[in-house]
């Protein structure tokens, strides 16, 4: 396989076996087991097999052009940082899956889990691989919901659910300030290429948007790798099962913060605004997050609050600022990766073997469990810093660096200091995870007697273990060619020297390794009998709890601010919020006219009379449909059709049959629409006099929205008058006459412009308007329309009378439905109308016409359907299946973008060209057909959708209304099924 096609399968075969996941059966652990762990195995091999050319200095890359005219292609690459992170996330994943094949209950929904886990492997390996910074924070974004959807699996628990609310709005906040801060850096840069960005260091901390774009960016890193203020979001993540725990905790969700650190740290450091809001943060992450750990009663909560303290390590070396800080917080990544992962399965294991994981009811378990309490230790004295294991390297590096003088200020004379009093904590709560646990008396009460887990459920702890004290042991040989590519794939020509040795001799860093090591023993014992009370840290910890501060944030933002907001601005009414919505699009088109003048070009003479007549007939329809809203729906509704039309003639007469058609298909769908929901409307009020109508008109809310409407509309005729009468119209309309059949294939202009040159937008519009058609049909669901209080037809009451004698065939319809000549010729319409919007589609590419007008008029033609047969008839003899309509045009639509990329073109690239069809001839033959196959399938399947939505409320509010006879049996209404 080409490497830069090994990109493409890394990325994409999380996703692909996430899907498969999901369709297996409940009960299948073994084959959830076996599909998730050969999906992270397989990508773990395909990763490494790219070592060879990354060792050797490379990068590999691969761009697929997506819209390079915004700077936009889904761009892979990797570089040894990449790559090292590559090797973490699918590592990890593929023991963490071995992991979770014990930890898993068989009554969990197991595939659910291994389908979020792989997709969140996914979304990882999208980050890391990205070389589009656009890119970057899509993938980020995924993590953060895919994360969200893994805290919160046990949903039945309130603490998953809380858990995983507050971890997706923390970290889906910064990923915003981050993409804002991206789109900042690619208008300072030009692009969003990262190899291009990375090289424009000195031009982004040379402009004037340097500190807001560093800011931006820093939320986003930030809260996604829990640092200070936004570190409180991870402990309570903890109610997700270990497996999630031991995965996003230790090499994948918070290390993405502290990856986009060190990746954009060539781009955005050197400077001292980097040095003292990074390095701030990272500081008193550090602190705070080993002082808290200590008093900690909950394993995996100790673990939570160190891997805080541990990211605020790796975070002050990263805002140190000097390239041996990187090399320092490069190695930590990797060593906290094993022992905290490590870490983590001990302390699931010892929760699922005796049932509990509070610290305060272990004890002795070393007796029960010797393997998993030996290996258990080792990860703990990893994370203490113990020689001759991983963690003493990186933290020796670590002291070293804080001892260099950087800018001669008092808090870097004191971070030596500070640091060292800090990294007591750390030896302290490791000694407690030991001690506490695995030492002293035999626990008594537990709710399961302890003892070893299975053999393959300790493997991945005992691997992981391994690799500590492999790299701790010999270093060079195992962890330093890996290190070395990652270095210098950050670094580049300004790569430090640095050693991996074990023995530097006596040097000061040792001495603050003793100093803490002892202290942290110290401190240990010195407050043993205060944490065996059981109380939950010094109380002003207890005061400053970070979830009560971000509860009573989001109560003030979510109910108290916007309730103020609503009362102020908000209704129940859809009259004063369009009054609302109408007045701010006024001002806003208002406010550069007001700016620049209003240029009037060229001058318009020559009226036809005759199209005057039109308008004003068309102004009239308006204004009558505006009076008679309150008194005669049905009249108003009329005239409403009757604007619509001279809208129609309208661009017929100014030559655009294409609007005229979509006009009046659109006018048609509309108003049967607009028809089958009047009944649900209020009461009509009675009509008033001419003297009662002028006296209303009067009043100061109705001259109020005649004066809005009257400004919105002279408003929007100004705009049109100035583009039609503007030079620089002509200029772009020229464009797309000469280029049309050329570049499109297509002499339909207004056609070649929606599939072809404007197909993105095109895509994107019909998915907002199959995302409308299920939102109508989700509210539809939820509305109850009130009964009407109306005398029963004599039709009726004979339906009644057959629904009685036949009850298991009552539908609601009447029986006279299929007797009506109307409905007969309505069906025998069904076969003309399918004919005219298949030649509607099919001509649309050349003459007027296309998908969205041939799937408006196929829309026409089961609308007829329905209201000839009424719902039950409809669905009993067509069932169409909306949903899988709007799933099929989409596929086809973005399918038909992404077939482009097989042959190396941009997204969305159309093709033609002509076919030799015998005895016809020459046929033309356009790739934007599909394209428009997907438009057409989408907006069948979106109005079929609203319809039976609709149709079905119109069922139910006539099963409701009272009778005038004595009361029958109805039958329950049918559930609204559209599959």
């Amino acid at each position: 396989m080409p490497q830069e096609m090994l990109l493409i399968a890394i990325v994409m075969l999380p996703f692909v076996g996430s899907c498969l996941a999901a369709l297996l059966q409940s009960n299948a652990r073994n084959a959830e087991t076996w599909l998730a762990g050969a999906t992270a195995l397989t990508c773990l091999v395909l990763v490494s097999t790219a070592f060879p050319a990354i060792a050797a200095g490379g990068i590999i890359r691969n761009k697929i052009e997506w819209l390079p005219e915004f700077g936009l292609d889904f761009t892979l690459r990797v570089d040894g940082f990449a790559w090292m992170f590559a090797v973490l996330i699918t590592g990890i994943g593929f023991l963490v899956v071995l992991y979770a094949r014990y930890y898993m209950s068989p009554t969990d929904p197991v595939p659910r889990f291994f389908s979020f886990l792989l997709a969140f492997m996914g979304a990882m390996l999208g980050i890391v691989l990205s070389g589009n910074l656009i890119q970057l924070v899509f993938f980020w974004e995924l993590t953060s919901l895919f994360s969200f959807l893994l805290i919160g699996y046990w949903h039945q628990n309130a603490p998953a659910r809380d858990g995983a609310r507050m971890a997706l709005t923390v970290t889906s906040a910064g990923g915003l300030c981050l993409f804002a801060g991206v789109l900042l850096v690619g208008h300072i840069v030009g692009t969003y290429d990262l190899d291009r960005v990375l090289a424009s260091g000195h031009l982004i901390r040379s402009h004037h948007l340097y500190i807001p774009t560093l800011l931006l960016v820093l939320l986003g890193a930030l809260t996604k790798s829990a640092q200070f203020p936004f570190h409180f979001w991870l402990p309570h993540a903890m109610a997700a099962p270990t497996p999630v725990s031991a995965y996003l905790h230790s090499a994948t969700m918070v290390k993405a913060g502290v990856f986009l650190l060190i990746r954009l740290w060539p781009a955005l450091g050197g400077t001292d605004e980097w040095l003292w809001l990074v390095g701030s943060a990272g500081l008193i992450t550090f602190i705070l997050g080993a002082y808290i750990a200590i008093f900690q009663q909950d394993l995996k909560g100790l673990l939570a609050y160190s891997t805080i303290s541990h990211l605020g390590l790796i975070t002050l070396l990263i805002g140190l600022d000097a390239p041996l800080g990187i090399v320092a917080a490069i190695f930590h990544i990797l060593n906290h990766a094993t022992f905290k992962a490590s870490l983590f399965m001990a302390a699931g294991i010892i929760d699922h073997e005796s049932g509990t994981r509070d610290i305060r009811r272990l004890s002795g378990l070393w007796r029960f469990m010797p393997v998993t309490a030996t290996l258990a230790m080792v990860a703990a004295a990893a994370m203490a810093g113990v020689p001759l294991l991983n963690g003493f390297l990186s933290k020796e590096m670590f002291f070293a660096e804080t001892i260099e003088t950087h800018n001669g200020s008092l808090l870097d004379d004191a971070l030596p200091y500070i640091v060292t009093l800090a990294s007591t904590c750390t030896v302290a709560y490791s000694l407690r995870f030991i001690r506490d646990v695995f030492f002293g008396p035999p626990p008594t009460g537990l709710p399961r007697t302890p003892h070893e887990p299975p053999r393959w459920m300790r493997f991945p702890v005992e691997l992981l273990v391994l690799a500590c004290l492999v790299v701790g042991i010999i270093p060079s040989m195992t962890v330093g060619p890996a290190l070395d590519a990652a270095v210098r794939a950050v670094l580049g020509g300004d790569t430090p020297e640095y050693s991996l040795a074990i023995w530097h001799g006596f040097t000061p860093e040792l001495l603050m390794s003793i100093l803490a090591m002892s202290g942290g023993v110290a401190l240990y014992f010195a407050l043993h009998g205060y944490l065996l009370s059981g109380v939950e840290g010094p109380p002003l910890l207890r005061r400053l709890n970070g979830q009560r501060i971000f509860e009573r944030i989001l109560v003030f933002l979510s109910w108290r601010l916007a309730r103020r907001l609503e009362n102020l601005l908000g209704t129940r009414r859809l009259q004063p919020q369009l009054r609302l919505l109408v007045g701010m699009a006024l001002l806003a088109g208002a406010a550069p006219f007001y700016a620049g003048g209003f240029s009037t070009g060229r001058p318009v003479s020559d009226i036809d009379p005759g199209f005057a007549l039109v308008w004003a007939v068309g102004a009239a329809c308006a204004i009558g449909a505006a009076h008679l809203a309150k008194f005669h729906r049905l009249a108003a509704l009329v005239l409403l059709g009757g604007a619509g039309l001279v809208a129609c003639i309208s661009f017929v007469w100014l030559s655009a049959p294409d609007l005229a058609l979509t006009q009046l298909v659109v006018e048609t769908v509309t108003t049967v629409l607009l028809l089958l929901g009047l009944r649900w409307l209020p009461k009509r009020i009675p009509e008033a006099g001419a003297m009662g109508w002028w006296t209303q008109m009067l009043q100061w809310h109705r001259a109020r929205d005649l004066t809005l409407a009257l400004c919105a509309g002279a408003a929007v005729a100004a705009l049109a008058y100035a583009a039609m009468t503007e030079p620089v119209p002509d200029r772009i309309s020229r464009f797309f006459v000469e280029n049309a059949y050329t570049q499109g294939g297509g002499t339909n202009i207004v056609n070649v412009i929606l599939v072809d040159f404007r197909g993105f937008d095109t895509l994107g519009e019909i998915t907002v308007l199959g995302v409308v058609a299920l939102t109508v049909y989700a509210l539809l669901r939820r509305f109850r329309p009130a009964a009407e209080s109306v005398p029963l037809p004599e039709q009726q009451r004979i339906q009644n009378a057959y629904d009685d004698e036949h009850p298991e065939r009552a539908t609601g319809d009447t029986i006279a439905d299929a007797m009506t000549i109307p409905a007969l010729i309505m069906r025998l319409m069904f076969p003309v109308i399918g004919v005219v919007a298949l030649f509607f589609f099919l001509r649309g590419h050349d003459l007027p016409g296309g998908g969205f007008v041939a799937g408006l008029t196929m829309a026409v033609a089961f609308i007829l359907q329905y209201m000839a047969g009424g719902t039950h008839w409809f669905e009993a003899r067509l069932r169409i299946l909306p949903l899988r309509w709007m799933g099929f045009g989409l596929l086809v639509a973005a399918g038909t973008g992404a077939a482009a990329w097989l042959f190396g073109r941009p997204f969305l690239t159309s093709y033609f060209a002509y076919a030799n069809v015998p005895l016809i001839g020459p046929v033309p033959l356009a790739s934007v057909l599909l394209f428009d196959l997907g438009v057409f399938s989408l907006v069948v399947g979106a109005t079929v959708l609203m319809l039976i939505a609709i149709a079905h409320q119109s069922v139910r509010s006539h099963r409701a209304a009272p009778q005038t006879r004595g009361p029958r049996p109805q039958p329950a209404p049918r559930r609204m099924e559209v599959e």
